[in-house]
């Protein structure tokens, strides 16, 4: 069987100009990163002004084992499959972090024949967007300590800065660390470092409108206390202009294509788990703008990427989702049955429906946001028919259609029933409306979140997030909450479907400019640290620098 790169590099790419074609748009909206990759200019929302907007698709999933469970390569899949049908269709991704790449799950970029392409330069360094976002994240800290070390006329309390330096890899070693050490290189403070997909400038980044509004919102990150206790922004800095500069390449949405040349818009990639998980609004925006279906994703399961894809991002962006499709894989339900990961292949029906408790918890969630939902069983070889016939039957119980995905194996041709039960949700009514309010206060929000989303009795909060709380109680912004992917509770353990735990908030942080609160949970970490066995290992170049190994 042929590797993921092996494939990537078999498939015969159009120029991007061709596949830029399909969408209508024109050769001077583009700007070639070589052969295969270009940016393109938001000048085509002028043009695109009067046009219909499409219908939007939302990709999410179960809770994810350690090996995660084909999301993208189903997005990819379904898009390939919607081409197929002669439907005009786009996928709308995330950029890869490297992060990921190079630590536990590798690269995000799908797999098998569901795959965008050159798979190996957008798992690297693509067109540098994530270089322009650490850059202006960074110069941002310079910033606060050159005005520290110049006098510091803005007050600004050393023991109460927030914003830290941020870098694009797992690093736990920079978690905490100290700066300004040593003769005439400023003041000696605390500080640390997050990765970069977790920053609220990545947040900004995804959640801007065009480059003014990313301007503006740059401006509004608070970045410290003042000796008095008033808050002091980024624009106090004058800093925030020269960011947007740094960011004025990278805010244009790149385009790529897919291994059957299906069009493909990848932008932006904050974590799900720390941040809020979904691709720009001027990505979704524009792709609504070029086709009838847009087919997107949002990362980890749907109590994190999709609740907050559905929560916030479709909020700021007024954005209204036609159909929402929640990827499951056999394996995974049988690990939430608590079948050890290294035995998830045999049939095991009593683990299988024990499990399945964590997919119908993902259905009644999703139907809370008034969607059509189509649940897409991502096929293995080692499925066996009994043990599809217990989650087609429980999608039966549950009122939703289900599909089996063979994207994977097969492409485009092994969606395109899936693809068919989606267009015939897209054409039912969509009553999408936000889980919450934004007016309750914030521990009504967290609470709603919480408990009808992941299953909690109660929310115990610790001193830290009481007291920030309390300092940005009369801020009325979505939640963002940051916890583990494995489990809708706090604990990676709690598997399958826990009820009536104990939900742990360590922390509260203000990200006035991304527009959200992020509630920090449990044991979560904004700099993730590499495995024992990290995947660089697999990854090498030859003697002609053609990139070997896996992803």
């Amino acid at each position: 069987m042929l590797t993921d790169i092996e494939i990537s590099k078999q498939t015969k790419m159009l120029h991007i100009k061709e596949v830029a074609k399909r969408l209508g748009i024109l050769e001077e909206e583009l700007e070639y990163y070589g052969p295969y990759k270009a940016k393109i200019d938001p000048s085509i929302f002028t043009r695109l002004k009067e046009r219909k907007e499409g219908k939007l698709v939302l990709v999410t999933s179960i809770n994810p084992t350690p090996a995660g469970e084909g999301k993208t390569t189903t997005t990819i899949g379904i898009g390939q499959a919607f081409s197929k049908l002669n439907k005009n269709a786009v996928v709308v991704l995330r950029e890869p972090s490297l992060g990921p790449v190079f630590g536990v799950k590798g690269g995000a970029t799908g797999g098998g024949y569901a795959q965008v392409v050159p798979m190996e330069e957008i798992n690297l360094h693509f067109t540098g967007d994530f270089h322009a976002i650490t850059s202006a994240n960074n110069l941002l800290c310079a910033a606060i300590d050159n005005h520290i070390k110049q006098g510091n006329e803005l007050g600004i309390d050393i023991e109460n800065i927030f914003f830290k330096r941020v870098m694009d890899m797992n690093d736990r070693a920079l978690r905490e660390v100290e700066v300004g050490i040593g003769k005439g290189n400023g003041i000696r403070r605390k500080d640390g470092f997050m990765i970069t997909v977790a920053s609220e400038v990545m947040a900004i980044f995804c959640l801007s409108k065009d480059i003014m509004d990313l301007k503006d919102r740059l401006g509004q990150i608070m970045i410290a206390y003042d000796l008095a206790g008033n808050s002091v922004y980024a624009k106090d800095l004058k800093v925030h202009g020269a960011m947007a500069a740094l960011l004025k390449d990278a805010i244009k949405p790149n385009l790529i294509q897919t291994t059957e040349n299906t069009p493909c818009i990848m932008h932006g990639g904050p974590f799900a788990n720390i941040a809020h998980g979904c691709n720009s609004i001027i990505a979704t925006k524009l792709g609504l703008k070029l086709s009838d279906f847009v087919i997107t994703e949002a990362g980890f399961g749907a109590d994190l990427g999709g609740e907050k894809f559905l929560d916030i991002k479709c909020r700021i962006g007024d954005l209204k989702p036609s159909v929402i499709v929640i990827v499951a894989t056999i394996k995974a339900l049988k690990y939430n049955g608590f079948v050890p990961k290294e035995e998830p292949l045999a049939e095991n029906i009593e683990a299988l429906e024990k499990g399945s408790a964590n997919l119908k918890r993902h259905i009644e969630n999703m139907k809370k946001y008034g969607v059509p939902i189509v649940v897409a069983l991502n096929q293995y070889t080692h499925d066996t028919d009994c043990e599809i016939e217990v989650i087609e039957h429980l999608c039966k119980e549950q009122g939703v259609e289900f599909a089996l995905s063979r994207v994977h194996a097969e492409g485009g041709t092994g969606g395109i029933t899936l693809a068919k039960k989606i267009e015939e949700q897209a054409n039912k009514a969509s009553n999408f409306k936000p889980l919450y309010e934004e007016t309750l206060s914030i521990k009504e929000k967290i609470e709603k979140i919480t408990k009808e989303i992941y299953g909690a009795k109660e929310v115990e909060y610790s001193e830290l997030a009481e007291s920030k709380i309390q300092k940005i109680q009369k801020s009325h912004l979505p939640i963002c909450i940051a916890k583990t992917q494995y489990s809708f509770s706090d604990d990676p353990k709690l598997l399958g479907s826990p009820e009536g735990f104990k939900f742990h908030v360590q922390d509260v942080r203000l990200s006035e400019g991304a527009g959200f609160i992020v509630v920090l949970a449990g044991d979560i970490m904004t700099m993730p640290g590499l495995p024992k066995t990290p995947s660089y290992e697999k990854v090498d170049i030859d003697e002609n620098g053609k990139i070997v190994g896996i992803f």
